[in-house]
């Protein structure tokens, strides 16, 4: 594979990895939980525009608003 395509993985591979970073800090305070919801909500907000930190948020509220995963106030 080269061109485009190659770019698009590299920036899917850093979205992933900065998935992985925020969700560690839901994770360690979380009950457990299927990663996955997580990051979907994650992903979703961040491509259609959200920062990272609302991306976060985002992901939070949906785990607790439709998986009933809720974290501790901190």
């Amino acid at each position: 594979m080269t061109g485009p395509a190659n770019a698009d993985i590299a920036a899917l591979a850093d979205l992933l990895h900065e998935t992985a970073d925020h969700h560690g800090k839901f994770e360690a305070v979380a009950p457990p939980h299927n990663w996955w919801d997580w990051y979907a909500a994650y992903l979703h907000a961040r491509q259609t525009g959200s920062s990272p930190d609302d991306a976060a948020a985002a992901a939070n509220r949906y785990m607790a608003e439709v998986k009933h995963i809720v974290v501790p106030a901190s």
